[in-house]
């Protein structure tokens, strides 16, 4: 250490009244000396402005107050280390429960989107039922706005009217003739009546003529509609091109969806605002994270969903499953339980709860069984619908701890989350919802599918929901929301990985660039699913 280090030291020292003894300044250097040259007055300052904290006898300075407060400065240093290293522990792998999704809500006027900052109680007033609709039509709208062939022409010349479909409001249509675009929510205000209704008015529909197609896949060019893939239920937000009939009913010829948008064309739109739940990081973190995500082609997930813990048959099949991954040489980062974890729901009638119970428990001692699995592994619980809960409406939080406690013993870091549920991975984005949805979205049509695309229902379904931007855009009497919580269920903007625990069939459909499959049911089917996130590779399974 050279004598212009020490004499601005001892200055420095002097200036706030200090005189160290010889053992005090050594230790002062020797910290110093750790820094750089332009670094040096920064870390004197600091160092000095935490002895100031200390309990100092007299202003002569020896080694032990020094040594005390250089010992906690090189601790914290370490820290900031580790915690940049690993861009933080949990931000590798990061479960957000539904209950803790930000909320934030579109105004229309200023063209921005601001977080919800007050209270949200479960038990919304009715303002809140109404707010939900508005959210989800603003949520699209604004989205569908920035749509080239919906965006209002910058100038009138014959090439702008030339494959632009303006947005009318449903108000502007009385006394209106010729075909007119709208975009709506498609309702029923009476019964056997729908209508289609935006913030300014509603309108009776006639949807017997309706040729449905996506909109987003319009050729103007030549005026070459292609039939879309989805379900068109009571609820969902459609764009329509109609004309007003004498009788004020709006004859819908054509309708579809509100067209998609590209991720980071949402996420450079939405100015830093952490929709997705899981943190936000500096451009240099995420260049980092993205780097280790490419390094992590060894990572895995196994996802099942129906884990009946009171049949012995599926307990069997799930000790072959957990026997056969305990064996390989790399084993799963994650294994995700989805329920039902019975085979009877849990509701009035059900009167098992301390055998669940014990159930759990011995579910714990089976993965116990397995240490590479439960040293190396990470095991999360997610409700089915007909799991133990307060109610059967969604979003469904984590499991009762009564029921999981034993479960826990065996497992200290086991995590039950709610359902939906998201995980942050590296960089990705990944949903987790248990419903049997596609049952009911067929049975809930309005339109017959079209099938000139795919006749997989599957497809339809993810088609759907990713246009929706929503998990399960039903009719709230097919379908019981938390009013306030709505926005826990948004697929805003589109997220990498689309993870669906439903009954039917196990399927994988990758469209417009988002990774969807379902798992289908374990204890029915025997199937589950093996996922490499690094790769968004899919592997369906069965025993």
């Amino acid at each position: 250490m050279n004598a212009t280090t020490r004499k601005k030291v001892q200055r420095k020292c002097k200036i706030r009244g200090y005189n160290l003894k010889v053992d005090a300044l050594d230790e002062i250097l020797s910290f110093v000396s750790r820094f750089d040259a332009p670094d040096e007055d920064e870390a004197i300052d600091l160092l000095l402005d935490q002895l100031e904290h200390e309990s100092l006898k007299s202003t002569v300075i020896d080694k032990e107050p020094v040594h005390r407060v250089v010992s906690l400065l090189l601790e914290a240093e370490a820290a900031v280390e580790e915690s940049s290293d690993a861009v933080g522990s949990g931000s590798v792998l990061r479960v957000v429960d539904a209950f803790l999704v930000p909320k934030f809500r579109y105004d229309a006027i200023k063209k921005q989107f601001y977080e919800h900052t007050g209270s949200l109680p479960i038990h919304g007033d009715a303002s809140a039922k109404a707010a939900l609709y508005r959210d989800r039509f603003l949520l699209l709208f604004q989205r569908l706005s920035r749509d080239q062939h919906f965006s209002k022409p910058a100038f009138d010349s014959e090439f702008s009217h030339f494959g632009s479909c303006e947005i009318s409001p449903i108000q502007s249509l009385v006394g209106q003739t010729g075909k007119r675009w709208v975009m709506g929510v498609i309702s029923q205000l009476e019964d056997g009546h729908f209508y289609l209704e935006d913030l300014t008015a509603s309108v009776e529909i006639n949807l017997s003529n309706a040729i449905s197609f996506l909109c987003s896949i319009f050729c103007f060019l030549d005026k070459q509609y292609k039939i879309t893939t989805g379900f068109f239920t009571e609820n969902t937000i459609v764009v329509a091109e109609g004309e007003m009939l004498v009788g004020g009913i709006f004859q819908v010829l054509t309708c579809g969806f509100p067209p998609l948008e590209d991720r980071d064309k949402s996420l450079n739109l939405i100015a830093g605002h952490d929709f997705f739940g899981g943190g936000t990081f500096t451009k240099e973190e995420t260049i980092r994270l993205a780097d280790m995500e490419k390094r992590a082609v060894n990572d895995m997930f196994v996802i099942l969903s129906d884990i009946w813990l009171d049949s012995e048959e599926a307990m069997g099949k799930l000790e072959t499953v957990l026997d056969g991954f305990e064996s390989v040489e790399v084993v799963p980062s994650l294994f995700v339980f989805m329920g039902n974890f019975s085979s009877h729901p849990c509701n009035l009638s059900f009167h098992s709860y301390s055998s669940l119970r014990l159930q759990f428990g011995k579910l714990g001692q089976m993965i116990a069984a397995h240490p590479r699995l439960k040293e190396q592994s990470r095991f999360l619980f997610i409700p089915g619908p007909d799991d133990a809960g307060p109610s059967t409406v969604l979003p469904r939080c984590a499991l009762p701890k009564y029921l999981t406690e034993e479960l826990q013993k065996h497992i200290p870091n086991a995590i039950f989350s709610s359902n939906p549920c998201r995980i942050k991975f590296y960089t990705q984005e990944i949903v987790f919802f248990r419903q049997d949805l596609l049952h009911r979205m067929r049975r809930s049509c309005l339109l017959p599918p079209s099938m000139e695309e795919t006749d997989d229902p599957f497809q339809h379904l993810v088609a759907t929901i990713t246009h929706q931007s929503h998990l399960c855009p039903l009719p709230l009497t097919v379908q019981p929301i938390i009013w306030n919580y709505d926005h826990c269920l948004y697929l805003y903007p589109t997220p990498h990985t689309i993870i669906l625990g439903d009954r039917s069939e196990g399927k994988v459909f990758k469209y417009t660039g988002i990774t969807c499959f379902n798992t289908g049911s374990f204890s029915i089917d025997s199937t589950f699913v093996a996922y490499r996130p690094c790769s968004q590779e899919v592997e369906l399974s069965a025993l």
